[in-house]
């Protein structure tokens, strides 16, 4: 696969190298906080409408691009479309691609509203060796919702290298915004599998374990979140009837 040129040529940005500033900020104490996001999610869950305004679901769809996750990389361009093919069925779907890899080296594209726009941002990406960089993917989305809505996010990965209170603390804000984080654990790591399923609860989303195995189940489960990102969570309930990634992810959400 092609590596990226100059940002310009690619319609992709940087994203800023640390973490939201919080050191002098007055905070509740951390029982507070939890129990507060805690209260805030279950009546989230217990939310059923549909969303009513005209505009297109927007999605963030990140992707680990260090070096193990060359294979997943290449079947992840494979079967991103289907994103696209479900969310038609109920309206426009934008989705933004955003990766990290090397030396902190962390990219978002433009927003694309077809699978085509999508697949060619992919393909000029190749894996480099380096470690994760999932808090300055969450903290984007954040800044992302303070521009315009983003209705869910995705997160595929393998590894999870940086404090875990720190990224529960980011997806915790993303709970409270309403952005659901979904995330697919690559292998086996027990660290990811932790952080990732507090991730996911924080926000709200669900956190789901896949192989080079499964990719018909991640195909099928990225088709529910895009559901979920154009139609809210009734759509997805309708999704769900004839689909078992739907009611797994609905499991988890609820």
């Amino acid at each position: 696969m092609l590596a990226l040129g100059p940002v310009r040529d690619h319609h992709l940005t940087v994203m800023g190298t640390d973490l939201p500033e919080r050191a002098d900020e007055e905070r509740p104490p951390a029982a507070s906080r939890r129990a507060a996001v805690d209260a805030f999610l279950a009546d989230l869950a217990a939310r059923t409408g549909r969303r009513t305004d005209a505009r297109r679901g927007r999605l963030v769809f990140a992707l680990d691009a260090t070096m193990s996750r060359q294979p997943t990389w290449d079947r992840a361009c494979a079967i991103q479309s289907g994103m696209f093919d479900a969310a038609g069925a109920i309206g426009g779907l934008s989705v933004q691609l955003v990766f990290f890899r090397g030396h902190r080296e962390c990219k978002a594209s433009r927003w694309q509203d077809d699978a085509a726009g999508l697949a060619r941002l992919m393909s000029r990406v190749d894996c480099r060796g380096g470690h994760t960089q999932i808090g300055r993917v969450l903290a984007h989305i954040l800044k992302e919702a303070g521009r315009a809505p983003v209705d869910a996010a995705v997160l595929v990965g393998d590894a999870c290298e940086e404090p875990a209170d720190q990224l529960c603390a980011l997806a915790g804000e993303l709970g409270v915004r309403g952005i659901p984080l979904f995330l697919f654990h690559e292998g086996s790591d027990p660290v990811a599998a932790r952080a990732f399923a507090e991730m996911a609860r924080l926000s709200g989303g669900a956190c789901v374990p896949f192989d080079l195995r499964s990719a018909d189940q991640l195909r099928d489960l990225l088709r529910a979140v895009a559901v979920y990102a154009v139609g809210g969570s009734a759509a997805l309930l309708a999704h769900a009837e004839g689909s078992a990634a739907g009611r797994r992810l609905i499991a988890q959400m609820t």
